[in-house]
């Protein structure tokens, strides 16, 4: 079976959209601000956009809401051809450990980060089918650490799910992660160096 090219795939629904003058409503999930910038700065060239910071992984609480904060700030600093917007959901930790019980000892990238992206797309395409909006989509893919070909699958899993569009992606295209870094550096944006839950913590400390 042929790799599909999400980028590609991406590419010609933007051409569409610049064709026909069309500016549908996306809502994006995000992770956090760094991975956000990049996305953020490229798609609103296309779409309205609303950014939903829905991250029940985050390990310990004081990290959940730093990243919070300078996602919402720097979703109200960067300047867009079209709205961007904030949108907070509850921290609601519990979900993510209920999830994940029995996979604690997975290594990173495995089932449990598997479990994790469905719960936080599922969110998002719950978000995006109730608000009205055309797509919805993550900003995952941004990262050299996260499979593309997973997240997709997830998306247009609960997609179908919700009878809400999934818009493809694989953000780390187009020198998608070496733009995000640039961005974070110019904006001043606080880069966390792990994932985000606390198996990935104690990973990277033992990395150190």
């Amino acid at each position: 079976m042929q790799k599909r090219n999400y980028q590609k795939e991406l590419d010609k629904l933007t051409a569409d959209f610049s064709a026909t003058g069309a500016v549908p409503k996306l809502l994006i999930h995000s992770c956090c601000a760094p991975c956000s910038s990049y996305v953020l700065e490229y798609l609103s060239n296309y779409f309205e956009i609303a950014v939903l910071y829905y991250n029940p992984n985050i390990y310990p609480e004081d990290e959940y809401f730093k990243r919070e904060a300078e996602q919402e700030l720097f979703t109200n600093r960067l300047p867009t051809k079209n709205e961007v917007t904030f949108m907070k959901a509850e921290f609601e930790p519990k979900q993510f450990y209920d999830a994940v019980k029995g996979l604690e000892q997975c290594a990173e990238g495995g089932d449990r980060c598997r479990v994790c992206f469905n719960l936080r797309l599922e969110r998002a395409a719950q978000t995006a089918k109730e608000n009205g909006f055309d797509f919805f989509a993550t900003t995952l893919s941004i990262s050299p650490l996260k499979n593309s070909d997973v997240l997709n699958e997830i998306g247009e899993q609960v997609a179908e799910k919700y009878g809400v569009r999934h818009l493809p992606s694989d953000f780390k295209k187009k020198n998608g992660y070496k733009r995000s870094v640039e961005l974070s550096k110019e904006y001043g944006i606080y880069r966390q160096d792990y994932c985000g839950c606390v198996f990935s913590k104690r990973e990277r400390e033992k990395q150190k």
